[in-house]
């Protein structure tokens, strides 16, 4: 099984079929609109616009799993994308990353590397993980926004980050994955 291998709903309503991305790299985003981290979106739609005539496809996928986060209709999380960050790469409708009802793309990429999170890699968060959410340590679960897995142009994961970790932190990890 590859990401290629799945379809996601958009915002609209409609559905997507990721093998519409085969050949590019992406860089899926699991968001939200009112988190600490939300400026991320600058950078992410600065890579977008620097790496995306190259191939990078970066995709937004917003979640209300983490404190409520994104409460927002699909309506209004474009809007507020659009008009707060400027966001032009594709933001799909709202999903579970985690728990029974997780989309299943988000199953598959949290199986094909579950991470390292851990009080060094995840400076801050993983303490703030440690009270509020203890049972997620250890284990392949999505522990906050913005955390983001980079996929080859196969389809195939090439690597998780963690949510501390910036968009500019992993320019170089997109640039090789561009030029693979």
């Amino acid at each position: 099984m590859k990401t290629h291998d799945f379809t996601v709903d958009t915002a609209d309503g409609s559905t997507q079929r990721l093998s519409d991305y085969a050949g590019k790299v992406l860089l899926v985003v699991n968001t939200a609109s009112k988190c600490g981290l939300t400026p991320q979106y600058e950078g992410l739609e600065k890579l977008y616009r620097e790496f995306g005539e190259q191939g990078l496809e970066v995709l937004g996928f917003p979640s209300n799993q983490f404190m409520g986060q994104e409460p927002g209709t699909d309506e209004e999380i474009q809007e507020f994308c659009s008009t707060q960050y400027g966001v032009t790469f594709p933001v799909f409708a709202k999903v579970d990353v985690n728990g029974p009802d997780a989309h299943p793309l988000w199953s598959y990429l949290r199986a094909a590397d579950p991470g390292d999170f851990t009080a060094e890699t995840a400076p801050g968060l993983y303490d703030h993980i440690a009270k509020i959410k203890p049972d997620a340590l250890g284990t392949d679960e999505v522990k906050w926004n913005f955390t983001k897995f980079l996929i080859g142009r196969d389809g195939e994961v090439v690597r998780r980050y963690e949510p501390s970790v910036t968009p500019d932190q992993i320019r170089s990890d997109i640039e090789t994955a561009l030029a693979g």
